[in-house]
C-alpha cells in the first residue's frame, strides 16, 4: 500500500505541469520546425551551438535540430526558456559530441539539458577526461527529456541524471564510478550499462534524500557488461537512495554482493534497492547484502512501465512533418 500511495502522489503531483506543457505547444507534436547541422556548409549552422542559439526564448513548438554526420567538438547548453528541442543524429556511432573537461560536476557537461520536453536521438555524447577524476558526458536538469539510441560515455559520473523525469530507451552508457547519478526519476528501459571498472566500480549513485522524494533509477529490459568481477549495482548518494531493475541480464562484472553502503552502516536500512526476474550469472542473489530486495511481482509491478516518470503524458512521437527554420517564434 505504500509503494501505491507513493505512487499516486507522484502522478497528481505532476499532473498540472503536463497539462501546462500541452496547453504551450502550438502545433501538433507531429509537426516541427527544421534545423540542419552540417560541419561541410550544406546545412543551416555548422555548429550545434549555434542552431540552438537560433531557437527564440520561451519557443512554443516543436525544434528539430538535425545533425549530419561527424565529430562536433563543442561544449553544448539547452537553456531553461528553449523547450520543445530535439537533436538528432542518424546512427549513434557517426554523430559524436565531444569535450574535454573535468572537476565540478555541473560545470564539466559535455551537453547541458536545462530546458524541458527535450529529446536527444541517435548521438554520441562524450567527454573525454579520462581517469583522473569526475568528467560529466551529460548533464540532464529539466523535466520531461527522453533520449534514443544514444551513446553516452566517460568515466566517472558520466551521467548526471540530476532532476526531473526523463525516459532513456536503448542506450549505451559507460563507465566506471557512479556512472549514472543524480536525484531524476528516470526509466532506463532495454539500455546497455559498460562498466570499465577493474574493481570496486559502481554503475548507480542516486541521490534521493527523503522518502517523500518521488525519485529513483528503473532499469528494465536492460543489459550490464563489464571487465572484472567488482561493480557494484549502486551505492547511495543520498540516504533514500531507490534503484531497480527489472528482467536486466546481469554479467559477472557484478560483485556477488551486488550493493554498497558507502562506508555508512545508517543507509542500510532506509535505502530502497531492488531485483526483480534479472538472470545472468551476475545475478544470482545468494550472496547479496541483506538489506537489499529480491522484489515480489506485486511489489514490482508500479516499476514495470512508464507510470513512474508519468511517460504516456509528455512521450512524444518522431515528427512527420517539417517547416523551415524562418517559421521560429
Amino acid at each position: 500500500m505504500a509503494v501505491v500511495y507513493i505512487l499516486l502522489v507522484f502522478v497528481l503531483f505532476y499532473k498540472l505541469t503536463d497539462v501546462c506543457s500541452s496547453m504551450t505547444l502550438s502545433s501538433s507534436s507531429s509537426d516541427a520546425v527544421l534545423i540542419v547541422v552540417d560541419q561541410s556548409g550544406h546545412g543551416d549552422y555548422r555548429k550545434i551551438q549555434q542552431a540552438i542559439n537560433a531557437v527564440a526564448s520561451n519557443n512554443s513548438q516543436v525544434v528539430y535540430i538535425s545533425v549530419k554526420p561527424g565529430i562536433y567538438r563543442e561544449k553544448i547548453i539547452i537553456p531553461a526558456d528553449k523547450p520543445f528541442i530535439t537533436l538528432s543524429g542518424t546512427v549513434g556511432t557517426n554523430t559524436t559530441i565531444t569535450w574535454n573537461d573535468g572537476g565540478d560536476i555541473f560545470n564539466s557537461p559535455t551537453l547541458s539539458v536545462m530546458a524541458s520536453d527535450f529529446v536527444a536521438r541517435y548521438l554520441t555524447i562524450q567527454n573525454e577526461f579520462g581517469t583522473s577524476g569526475k568528467g560529466i558526458a551529460l548533464r540532464v536538469s529539466a523535466d520531461r527529456a527522453a533520449f534514443y539510441g544514444c551513446r553516452i560515455l566517460s568515466y566517472q559520473d558520466t551521467l548526471l541524471d540530476d532532476f526531473g523525469r526523463h525516459y532513456y530507451y536503448n542506450c549505451y552508457i559507460e563507465g566506471a564510478t557512479d556512472f549514472i547519478c543524480g536525484n531524476a526519476a528516470s526509466l532506463f528501459e532495454s539500455c546497455q550499462l559498460h562498466s570499465l571498472a577493474r574493481a570496486l566500480g559502481t554503475i548507480t549513485a542516486q541521490h534521493r534524500n527523503l522518502p517523500s522524494e518521488n525519485t529513483g533509477f528503473i532499469f528494465l529490459g536492460c543489459k550490464i557488461t563489464g571487465l572484472d568481477n567488482g561493480t557494484f549495482l549502486g551505492r547511495p548518494w543520498g540516504p533514500y537512495s531507490r534503484v531497480i531493475y527489472a528482467h536486466t541480464y546481469m554479467s559477472n562484472t557484478i560483485s556477488p554482493d551486488g550493493w554498497h553502503d558507502w562506508d555508512d552502516p545508517r543507509k542500510q536500512g532506509t535505502v530502497y534497492y531492488g531485483e526483480y526476474m534479472c538472470y545472468g550469472p551476475g545475478a544470482n542473489r545468494s550472496k547479496r547484502v541483506k538489506w537489499s530486495r529480491e522484489l515480489s511481482r506485486v511489489e514490482s509491478a508500479p516499476y514495470l512501465n512508464k507510470t513512474l516518470i508519468g511517460g504516456r503524458s509528455w512521450l512524444r512521437p518522431t515528427p512527420t512533418h517539417f517547416k523551415i527554420k524562418t517559421h521560429l517564434n
